[in-house]
């Protein structure tokens, strides 16, 4: 079944309400927003605050926003439920509406996979007569939802024109996602009971199959070099990533290197040093090249990781610098949801209080030093649904 506009709307299959009552059925004359999202993924948390904000603007029209976590990542349904409560209950305190959990794959299978959606956060528009009005971004919504509650939008020319959009972008990645499931499948049942060879069977296969799948490669240094510590196969693998983040010029793949050669939570004991300061240098090089000091690009994305290497390399002056460029940037000419900002300041500033050794401050917000480096913003470790590899 394909799931698109003017499509009935699926039933609603989850189990347990976090948040809110309990939602049975749509009732005809309400308009429901119902948001695929995880707390581990930043452009869904970035979003709840806009999700809070058209609730309250919109709940005298008939609105109703409908959480749905169903990509939590942790080996257990119960873990991922607990860590979601908990969650909630600290980051969440304003929140207005409706929270369902889903571990089990169903509303996947009732909604994500029939509508060709290929990552979250995704919204799903019901209309009020109980049939699919959109499918998109969340941030989409204040164009949208007006039209939605006036009833105007599924018979626009604008409605029609984002459906065959949407269709013709998602469809390829549809099918690659299609295509890497069962590895995902297979690849995260191994890791779940620490399978490691299986595990690594699996992502072998991913990279035969599609050898450019970052999230593949990423996956494949990690077993080899931080759980079966196989040096050995591991060391040209990781020179290979980082020759083909270079070469590429791509600032996601450099990222990736970098946080497999000097992120905090993984232990590089094992490593050659010279060798894997010698490559942090060249993709720190590489990365200052494409995002220099003097410019306003998002320099909060990429320059948490550079820091790490400078600070880690014993140039702690440097790795200062880049996170007070870092903080700076949220603030750019370039605007950024306050949603994000918000989700990446904390992190960002405990970064330089831990690198200064002292209390630092970012309007209301202030960090002190922690023994342990602090984990920064991470767009691209393996996940267990939709960007996995």
């Amino acid at each position: 079944m394909v799931l698109q506009m003017e499509s009935p709307a699926p039933s609603i299959k989850v189990e347990n309400w976090l948040r809110g009552e309990p939602l049975a059925n749509f009732q005809p004359g309400k308009v429901y927003i119902v948001e695929f999202w995880a707390t581990w993924c930043g452009p869904c948390v970035a979003a709840m605050p806009h999700l809070v904000q058209l609730q309250e603007k919109h709940r005298d029209s008939g609105l109703e926003v409908v959480g749905v976590a169903a990509h939590e990542a942790a080996p257990t349904a119960v873990e991922a439920r607990t860590k979601l409560d908990a969650w909630l209950t600290e980051k969440c305190s304003n929140l207005n509406h409706r929270i369902a959990f889903d571990h089990t794959g169903e509303m996947n299978k009732l909604w994500m996979e029939p509508s060709l959606a290929v990552g979250i956060p995704t919204s799903f528009v019901v209309d009020r007569d109980g049939h699919i009005a959109f499918i998109g971004h969340p941030m989409e919504l204040d164009e949208v939802l007006p039209k939605v509650l006036n009833g105007s939008w599924r018979t626009s020319d604008q409605a029609k024109s984002a459906v065959a959009e949407r269709i013709a972008r998602n469809e390829p990645l549809a099918r690659e996602q299609a295509l890497k499931k069962p590895i995902n499948e297979r690849y995260w049942a191994a890791v779940k009971t620490e399978d490691w060879k299986t595990a690594l069977s699996a992502i072998e296969e991913g990279i035969a199959l599609m050898p450019d799948d970052i999230n593949f490669r990423q996956a494949h240094v990690h077993l080899l070099l931080h759980r079966t510590h196989d040096m050995r196969t591991g060391l040209p693998v990781m020179r290979q990533l980082v020759r083909d983040a270079i070469d590429r010029n791509s600032e996601h793949w450099m990222i990736v290197a970098l946080d497999q050669l000097f992120h905090p939570n993984l232990d590089h004991s094992r490593f050659p040093s010279a060798e894997r300061f010698a490559m942090g240098k060249e993709l720190s090089q590489h990365m200052l090249a494409l995002n220099p000091p003097q410019g306003d690009g998002r320099k909060f994305l990429f320059y948490p990781a550079v820091a790490r290497y400078h600070h880690e390399s014993g140039n702690k002056d440097r790795a200062i610098e880049l996170i007070e460029l870092a903080l700076k940037s949220l603030d750019g000419p370039e605007p950024i949801a306050d949603g994000l900002k918000q989700h990446l300041l904390p992190d960002l500033l405990q970064a330089l209080a831990n690198y200064k050794g002292e209390k630092v401050c970012h309007g209301a917000l202030c960090a002190a030093p922690k023994n342990n480096v602090p984990k920064v913003p991470r767009r691209s470790r393996p996940r267990r649904k939709h960007k996995t590899g």
